[in-house]
C-alpha cells in the first residue's frame, strides 16, 4: 500500500505548504548579539571541519562558503566573552554510523579537524563526537551540568537537516524536560546542508529549519 493515495493531490498541496513555510522563513528578524551576555550565553559551532567543508567523499561547497560568517560570528563573542564550543566528527575506522554514511572524519585525519579559518580563532572547547547529534556526546553532557547558568545557545554549522536539527531540537527539548526556559538559536544564514542525488539542500535545508522552528528552537535571519 503506498504512503500517499493521492500523489498528484499531495504534490499540488505540498506546493503550497512550501511557499507559506518559505514565507515564514523570509520574515524572520535578525537579531542583535549585544543583547546577550557572555555569563549565559555560548556559541556552538557543529562540524565545520575539513571532511564536510573541504576534503573528502563528503565535502560540500555550501558548507564551505559558510565559514565567513561563522568566523565573522566567533570574533564576536570573542568580543562580548561569551564562551564557544567546537563540536568536530570524529570516528575510528569501524564506526557504526558508515552503516549510514560513507567512511569519513577519521580520528587523526586532516578530515576530522576545524577549518584553518576557525582554528586559528582558538579559545574553544573542542569536543570530538561519534554521532550525527552532539548532545549526546559525554563531554557535552557534563558541561551543560557544570554551566546551568547558560540558557542563551547560538548553534552554527552543518549540516541543517542532519547534525543541526538534531542537536538544536534534544538542547530544546532538554531544558523543556526540566521546565527551564531556554533560547537556543539558530541563524540560518550561519547553516547549510549538502547536495547530493535526492538530498536536494534547499528542499532539505528548509523543512529542517521548519522543523526546528515548530519545535521551539528561534531561527533568526541572522545575528548583528
Amino acid at each position: 500500500m503506498a504512503i500517499i493515495k493521492n500523489p498528484q493531490e499531495f504534490l499540488e498541496k505540498s506546493k503550497d505548504i512550501l511557499n507559506d513555510i518559505m514565507d515564514t522563513i523570509d520574515k524572520l528578524p535578525a537579531i542583535n548579539l549585544e543583547d546577550f551576555h557572555g555569563e549565559n550565553t555560548v556559541f556552538i559551532i557543529v562540524d565545520m571541519i575539513n571532511g564536510f567543508a573541504r576534503e573528502g567523499v563528503l565535502k560540500s561547497e555550501r558548507v564551505e562558503a559558510l565559514i565567513p560568517e561563522i568566523l565573522r560570528l566567533s570574533k564576536l563573542c570573542d568580543k562580548s566573552g561569551i564562551t564557544k564550543i567546537a563540536f568536530a566528527d570524529n570516528h575510528t575506522d569501524d564506526s557504526i554510523e558508515f552503516e549510514a554514511y560513507p567512511s569519513h572524519c577519521i580520528t587523526g585525519t586532516s578530515e576530522s579537524e576545524l577549518v584553518a579559518e576557525l582554528k586559528e580563532a582558538n579559545d574553544y572547547l573542542l569536543i570530538p563526537k561519534n554521532s550525527t547529534n552532539g548532545f549526546l556526546e559525554n563531554a557535552f553532557q557534563k558541561w551543560i551540568r557544570q554551566n546551568e547558568e547558560v540558557t542563551n545557545f547560538i548553534v552554527v554549522g552543518d549540516c541543517t537537516d542532519i547534525c543541526i536539527e538534531q542537536f538544536s531540537k534534544s538542547l530544546k527539548a532538554y531544558f523543556n524536560l526540566n521546565n527551564r526556559k531556554s533560547r537556543v538559536i539558530v541563524p540560518l544564514n550561519a547553516v547549510d546542508t549538502y547536495d547530493l542525488e535526492t538530498h536536494y539542500a534547499d528542499l532539505m535545508d528548509i523543512m529542517a529549519l521548519y522543523s526546528m522552528i515548530i519545535n521551539g528552537v528561534e531561527v533568526v535571519k541572522g545575528i548583528n
